[in-house]
């Protein structure tokens, strides 16, 4: 199991790059793979063959308009982890950081 984190923005000067980022996200959330999108990127949860076709549909729906893209990969692959990964990674700290407020008194 793997949690994948990627960007993929057409290289345009001067444009939003919206309308072709929401492109992207929706075919990552149609794949039915868990997922989530941040200011910054957008996390996949899946084999190493289930989530990179999921990336390069979403590359190609950028790259449709003719663009020059920007894609940056960042990978955690855990042979044998257990799916929910995505997940369970944040909700970890965040204990551990609650922990830490009840220990110290502060928010």
């Amino acid at each position: 199991m793997a949690v994948f984190a990627f960007s993929v923005a057409p290289m345009t000067a001067g444009e939003s790059v919206a309308d072709q980022v929401a492109e992207a996200v929706r075919i990552v959330r149609e794949s039915g793979l868990p997922n989530r999108t941040t200011s910054m990127f957008t996390e996949i949860e899946g084999t190493w063959d289930e989530v990179m076709p999921v990336i390069q549909r979403a590359t190609d729906s950028v790259a449709r308009g003719g663009h020059r893209v920007s894609l940056v990969i960042k990978a955690d692959i855990r042979p044998g982890a257990a799916a929910g990964q995505i997940d369970s990674k944040i909700a970890r700290v965040e204990e551990r950081l609650a922990e830490d407020e009840s220990e110290t008194g502060h928010s």
